[in-house]
């Protein structure tokens, strides 16, 4: 049997009858007695202190965040609901029509800044700006991400500040207002071999690696600059990253995602998008106050994937990210 030490953040667990002993003579006392004594072979694990804050969202959604870099706890809920077309192409719930949460802490004990976006049928508008605002979330954006979908999708993006478990439960009564689906266990994707070969050459023309969310491949590139709102710093996993996303549509690829630009940067982005056959389908904000001050520019593309990647890549040459 064991028992459990607490030193400072540490949780260390020993064997039950040595536990005591360590709270009389402390950890420089047993590490002594493990030398001199015969216990040699004492068993001790460390144990990292348990993020209550996390645990408090993670039990209002019942499930669990998941950590990202820049002490981002995220959650996604794909509109696997939802059967969009954009002409032939059926559009995967995670090339664009993933909602999101995002928690970072602010420093001062449970409260936390949450920013997001959630993928709305027009029926579903107005009861989710209802609850949102009903429960402290600033609705920030109301707008389109893609142009020509059937059935027609609006995207809301939200930002909120408080209690962390307030906001989870606000913003888990706004997702009630929807039929939006519970978040599922990830599973394995189940690539073809011809989806892989499509997204190997995206990645090569690319000069980037992106990571699979089922059978989409999804390619995040963070600015060069710090982002902030309100004095805090918003990470790339809370929205401010590029994103690009490709799907293989037959013996092409789609992808769609967003830039995020400053002003001096939009139209040369538009302007190598358009040489490249790749629609612009939005440009708006997505934030109030953020500096510096940011425009987020919708893309749609079809076609072979050295082609729509080579487009994405001069695009990427006129914004100022991260290597």
């Amino acid at each position: 049997m064991t028992g459990k030490l607490r030193l400072g953040t540490l949780t260390l667990t020993l064997p039950l009858g040595l536990a005591g002993l360590a709270g009389v003579v402390g950890l420089a006392g047993v590490v002594g007695l493990a030398g001199a004594g015969g216990l040699a072979a004492l068993p001790l694990r460390a144990e990292e202190p348990h993020d209550s804050t996390w645990k408090q969202i993670d039990d209002v959604f019942g499930a669990a965040g998941k950590d990202l870099p820049g002490g981002v706890h995220r959650f996604g809920w794909p509109r696997r609901d939802l059967h969009v077309k954009i002409g032939d192409v059926p559009v995967e719930p995670t090339l664009a029509l993933g909602s999101w949460g995002a928690f970072a802490k602010t420093g001062h004990g449970d409260q936390a800044m949450a920013m997001g976006d959630l993928v709305l049928l027009e029926s579903e508008l107005a009861p989710v700006v209802s609850a949102l605002e009903g429960g402290g979330i600033d609705v920030t954006a109301v707008h389109n991400h893609l142009a020509g979908e059937s059935p027609h999708v609006v995207y809301l993006h939200f930002s909120g500040r408080g209690e962390a478990a307030a906001l989870a439960t606000s913003l888990k009564n706004a997702l009630r207002q929807t039929a939006t689906p519970a978040a599922a266990t990830a599973t394995p994707a189940k690539l073809l071999a011809a989806d892989e070969q499509a997204f190997d050459a995206v990645q090569r023309v690319l000069g980037r690696r992106g990571t699979l969310a089922g059978t989409v491949l999804q390619v995040a590139v963070p600015r060069a600059e710090t982002i902030e709102e309100n004095g805090m710093q918003v990470p790339p996993a809370m929205g401010t990253a590029i994103a690009l996303n490709f799907e293989r549509a037959g013996d092409q690829v789609a992808a769609t995602g967003d830039f995020v630009l400053i002003a001096a940067e939009v139209n040369p982005v538009i302007r190598e998008l358009a040489a490249h056959r790749i629609e612009v389908t939005a440009l708006h904000s997505h934030m109030l106050a953020e500096t510096p001050r940011l425009f987020f520019l919708h893309f749609w593309g079809v076609g072979s994937p050295e082609q729509v990647a080579d487009g994405l890549a001069a695009a990427l040459a006129k914004v100022h990210t991260k290597l």
